[in-house]
């Protein structure tokens, strides 16, 4: 079976949809259009939280909407707060409030990381480091409730144990209490602060040590909800086989699998005898004709494959716009805002071959129709009236009310 089959056969379900109110009756005619995949496709959107010129803010807003439902917020503790009690808190709110307004969902990224942590915090003793880290956790998780929901809750713990290019607050308590220690922690305080939070542990090392990690973190009782995996490809695509592997080996935890940072360059490969991939500074790295053709195959390939998989339900990019990250031409839209190909691409398949266009139907004898549809929120008319509701495969039939 081609994925593209694989696709229609996991992602599309029949669905029975009842209609009921005055007026309606047989044989009446309907139109129903999906209005939003339930499936997550994602970028990080750190430029909604940068002041930016009122057309260049327009512009991105624009192309982001026509093609992503979930954005990723910063929230690296030295950058949202790189002074004691000075959080950026209202441009981020403000980031969070446009999102939710436009039908987006948001993850707040992360809750803690020994990377970009706030320099203020090695004035304070040990305990007192980790008083603050579950604060901060309580503060970010409380206070963004019903904006930000969903949390990559500790980033790369698989390196921790490990890292030693500088010191930081947060490797000084992977030191006192251990990793896995920690982790627990942090998850247990991001869970208090809000029960329905949607909580991700989040990592680049996908190699036998993070299922090792997860296996003993859900053990322990650690609440993680979805399984981050992190595939930053500045180096080359990795390839199906590598994707599916992935999927295969991570999928066994019963959790959903979130793809959060994904990158597929449309410039020249970064060498492949670079270990970690901060070390590599170019003045300039471009984007070209013949690398953004490969990136528009590549990211075709493994943006279907994924998707084809039912255990995974997010896939996010890194980044949406050249330029971030090392200076990469990793983005869909190039720095002078126009769309590359791979853009264009996945808005045919996301909102073209994947998505469920406005369709005439006609109510039968028992004011139904019947769909074969993605899930993912809908809009069904009936002449002058209108109702939205949700498909879920979990629920094969379901009446609505006019």
């Amino acid at each position: 079976m081609s994925t593209a089959e694989t696709i229609k056969s996991t992602r599309f379900h029949d669905f029975v949809v009842t209609v009921e109110g005055a007026g309606v009756a047989p044989g009446q005619p309907v139109t129903v259009e999906q209005t939003r995949h339930k499936f997550l496709f994602g970028t990080a959107a750190f430029w909604l939280t940068t002041q930016l010129p009122t057309e260049v803010r327009a512009t991105l807003e624009a192309r982001f909407l026509a093609l992503f439902n979930a954005a990723t917020l910063p929230f690296y503790w030295g950058r949202y707060e790189p002074e004691e009690g000075k959080p950026a808190e209202a441009i981020t709110r403000q980031a969070a409030f446009w999102c939710r307004e436009h039908g987006v969902v948001t993850k707040g990224h992360p809750l803690c990381w020994h990377t970009v942590c706030a320099d203020w915090l090695m004035a304070y003793d040990t305990p007192t480091i980790l008083d603050k880290q579950m604060a901060r956790i309580t503060r970010e998780v409380t206070g963004f409730q019903g904006l930000i929901d969903t949390w990559d809750v500790i980033n790369e713990v698989v390196i921790m144990p490990v890292f030693d290019k500088y010191d930081n607050a947060v490797t000084r308590l992977v030191n006192h209490l251990g990793a896995v220690e920690l982790t627990l922690r942090v998850f247990e305080r991001a869970r208090e602060a809000n029960p329905e939070a949607t909580l991700l542990i989040n990592d680049f090392d996908l190699s036998p040590a993070y299922e090792a990690l997860i296996e003993e973190l859900l053990e322990r009782g650690c609440p993680i909800d979805a399984i981050g995996l992190q595939t930053h490809q500045h180096q080359g695509y990795r390839g199906a086989e590598y994707m599916i592997d992935v999927i295969d080996r991570f999928a066994k935890f019963g959790k959903p699998l979130h793809f959060t940072e994904n990158t597929l360059v449309s410039g020249h490969l970064m060498p492949s005898d670079i270990v970690d991939l901060n070390d590599y500074q170019v003045k300039t790295w471009p984007t070209t004709p013949e690398g953004e053709a490969r990136q528009l195959a590549e990211v075709e390939e493994m943006t279907s494959l994924i998707y084809a998989r039912p255990e995974v339900a997010a896939l996010v990019w890194w980044d949406m716009v050249d330029g971030g990250w090392l200076g990469a031409p990793a983005g869909l839209i190039r720095q002078d805002l126009t769309p590359k190909p791979a853009y264009l691409r996945l808005q045919e398949l996301i909102k073209g071959e994947w998505w469920f266009g406005e369709t005439a139907l006609t109510l039968d004898a028992r004011r139904q129709v019947h769909l074969r549809a993605p899930e993912g929120q809908y809009r069904l008319r009936v002449g002058s009236r209108d109702v939205t509701f949700s498909l879920d495969r979990a629920v094969p039939a379901l009446a609505l009310a006019l």
